[in-house]
Parts: structure tokens; sequence; C-alpha cells
């Protein structure tokens, strides 16, 4: 199994939007990262677990945890002029954007800020909290999993 992160701005889609969905299961789009879609079309697996962190608000943390329950496929949104994450040099035929099926997991007890998280020595080479590293989707090892969920 692989962990991993995802940050969403909890005013566009938060966990609450998450746990609120039908089966608490939503597709991740709109990502247009290149570095980032190769993990979502590459390595994010079925059953891998990932932190929901909430990005651009008052306090950025990690606040719950979510599944994989469906890998990689062509992100739709990219091929709908409609959309905000319309991209028109992507073709369905030959697809440039990815996305995967999340689902909640739970909340966590709180939120583990990123304040704190910058703190912990026992996380230095958590990707997240290097400078100048602001993917929106990063992995975490099985040993950061563990630390950080300690933390809770």
């Amino acid at each position: 199994m692989n962990y991993w992160l995802m940050k969403s701005e909890p005013s566009e889609f938060g966990i609450d939007d998450l746990q609120n969905m039908p089966d608490q299961t939503e597709h991740w789009d709109g990502v247009r990262n290149y570095q980032a879609r190769n993990m979502m079309r590459d390595q994010m697996k079925t059953g891998d677990l990932v932190f929901f962190y909430h990005s651009n608000c008052k306090e950025p943390g990690i606040v719950g945890i979510m599944e994989v329950v469906k890998e990689g496929y062509p992100d739709f949104t990219a091929f709908d002029p409609d959309d905000n994450h319309f991209d028109p040099k992507s073709d369905p035929k030959n697809p440039r954007w990815f996305m995967v099926d999340i689902k909640f997991v739970r909340k966590l007890k709180r939120t583990i800020t990123l304040k704190e998280l910058k703190e912990k020595t026992e996380l230095s080479d958590l990707a997240l909290v290097r400078r100048g590293n602001r993917l929106s989707i990063m992995p975490v090892s099985a040993e950061q999993w563990d630390f950080i969920l300690a933390l809770e």
C-alpha cells in the first residue's frame, strides 16, 4: 500500500464536502500539474490511503483520511469548455489529464497544522514541509504516515 497527501482549498472542496457526497466518494479532478498527474495516473492504487489537507485557509493542515477507490482515468473536466478546468489542448483520444476517485474514511480528531508539522524534525523529509514544494499531491512514507497519525 502507498500513502499520499492531497491538498484542497476548503472553500472549493473540503473534507465536509467529501463526507456529504453520495457514498462519501468523489473524483479528484482539476489537477493541472504533470508531476501530480503522473502520480495519479501511474502510482495511485485502489486501497492506498490519503491524508486530506486543507490549504489556502486560516489554519492549513491535515484534517482527514481518504482512500483511493478507483485508479487513474481521464479527467473529463479537461474536455468540457464550460468547466473551470477545461484544457483546449487535451484530447479525449489522447488525454493529457487524469484523476482518481477517493472515498471519505474519517476526519482526524483534530487538525494537524502545517506549523506543527514543520516543527517536527522527524518530518523534515516530508515533501509538504520542504521549501518550494507546491504540489497538490505528494507521497508520504509509511513511517511519516504513522508518525503523523500518532500526533492526533
